[in-house]
């Protein structure tokens, strides 16, 4: 498996580039994200990759970032997702942004991805939710809360996170909690009650 390809850029599009390894050229894939911080053609490029291989189609697609690779992995593992409509989510939005509509289950922005439905984007949220680290789910949550007035919903559900919880069944509970409870009540109460409702 080809792991990195570091080269001269030859050319680059919005979705490809041409890298020059020692007067061999790659034809390589490339979501948005990693377009907008290409050097110039005629710099030295480096390129975390991925190489597909199937009976019909050889084609490698690379990525700046290790973040941008390991969520286009975990992508092509969804059902009913190749790699280029990997590369299209990861085109349609940031990688923060992509993990942030799966811990938050939101169906509405994922299927708003060209080539995605509603069905897929389901699948994506059943299939990917588990697989955000604990961490990117806090920074899901974080993000996706911060616009929030009540910090209490967000640091509670971050305190749930910690505790083993998943990230959607922490939401639910404090959520629940905060209508039932009210405006006064703190974020411990919050967690407590969560806690307390099996």
């Amino acid at each position: 498996m080809i792991t990195f390809i570091e080269g001269l850029l030859v050319e680059k599009d919005p979705t490809r580039v041409v890298v020059n390894v020692q007067g061999v050229g790659y034809e390589i894939f490339i979501p948005l994200s990693s377009f907008d911080r290409l050097p110039a053609p005629g710099e030295t490029v480096r390129l975390l990759t991925y190489d597909h291989v199937r009976e019909d189609t050889h084609a490698l697609y690379g990525f700046l970032t290790g973040e941008e690779r390991r969520l286009f992995l975990m992508l092509i593992d969804v059902s009913g997702i190749g790699p280029r409509l990997a590369l299209t989510a990861l085109s349609g939005l940031s990688v923060r942004d992509l993990k942030a509509a799966v811990a938050q289950a939101d169906i509405k922005r994922l299927s708003s991805i060209s080539g995605i439905g509603k069905k897929t984007a389901e699948r994506m949220v059943v299939e990917l939710r588990d697989k955000l680290t604990a961490g990117e789910a806090m920074e899901a949550v974080s993000r996706a809360t911060a616009g929030e007035p009540d910090a209490r919903l967000r640091d509670a559900i971050l305190a749930l996170l910690s505790l083993g919880y998943k990230q959607a069944e922490a939401q639910q509970r404090v959520r629940d909690v905060l209508r039932d409870a009210g405006a006064g009540t703190t974020v411990e109460e919050l967690v407590r009650k969560a806690l307390a409702r099996g």
